[in-house]
This record gives C-alpha cells, structure tokens and sequence, in this order.
C-alpha cells in the first residue's frame, strides 16, 4: 500500500496529532465548538458521508457537494477554512475546481483526498494550488490531523 504524500511535512508533535476521535459522538460540550468550516466536494455518496459525519464529530462544520459548478457557487457564497476535494468529478477534475478556487480565493488551505494515486497526480494538484494531498484509502485519522494541521497554519499569528 502507498503511504500517503504530504506536501507540507505534517509535525507529529503538533498539539492536535492523534486527537481525532473516530466512531465515537462528541459528548463534552467542549469539544462541541466548532473548529471551522469546510467544503467538501465527492461524487462518492458514501465516502463523503463518511467523511463528512467523522470530521463532523471531531468539531467541524462540513458542507458538501459533487460537482464542480456547485464547489464554485458555495465557495464563493460563504467562507470555509479549508476546501477537501477529490480529483475525478462528474463534471471534470477536481483540479479544474482547485484552479477556479484560485481565482477568487488564494489563501484557503485545499487538501486532496483522492484515489489518484501517481506522482504525476500530486503534482498536478500542487500545481493547481493544493498545499496538500493524501491518498485514499487512508485512515480517517491521517485525514482529520491534516484538515487539524492545514486549517491551524492557515490561521493568523498572534503576536
């Protein structure tokens, strides 16, 4: 099994490493808060649920669709932290989405979350305007510490 590509070397002694529950309900109302807001586009209908209610108990908001032209409307309709994508859609490429992000919105984290597995595919993504990208199957883990890692860096320095 390929192990999954960072463009951004993750820190494993990062305060949110290995933080997220899976399987389990949020029942401290600490943990209730919401960390941000993300949009999610996969055509997939179980891998986006799946994903959407994991991240969704480890405190985020999660949005989601399955085409290109719905990720630009609701991208450019409300603020997220972070854009997740998956490359094969099934009105084009998640890269074409990656590209039309980027024309209004430079600064938001976008993480990959595909089955494409070849070099070529992560470059392609970096290229576009992704900062990461993981490879599917992954554990659901790796995925939520990235989101963690991603949407943390994203946020302003206090000085």
């Amino acid at each position: 099994m390929t192990r999954p590509y960072y463009r951004i070397v993750p820190d494993y002694t990062h305060q949110n490493y290995g933080r997220c529950q899976l399987n389990s309900p949020l029942s401290d109302p600490a943990m209730q808060l919401r960390k941000g807001q993300i949009l999610y586009i996969e055509d997939h209908d179980d891998t986006r649920e799946l994903v959407a209610l994991v991240l969704g108990q480890n405190g985020y908001n999660v949005t989601t669709d399955t085409t290109i032209e719905a990720g630009v409307t609701l991208a450019k309709s409300k603020t997220f932290d972070l854009y997740l994508l998956d490359s094969w859609l099934p009105d084009g490429s998640g890269l074409d989405l990656c590209k039309r992000i980027r024309e209004f919105d430079r600064q938001t984290p976008i993480l990959f979350y595909s089955a494409a597995a070849f070099e070529l595919d992560r470059e392609k993504a970096f290229e576009s305007g992704a900062q990461a990208y993981l490879i599917k199957p992954s554990h659901l883990s790796e995925l939520c510490d990235m989101v963690n890692i991603l949407i943390e860096r994203a946020q302003p320095s206090v000085p």
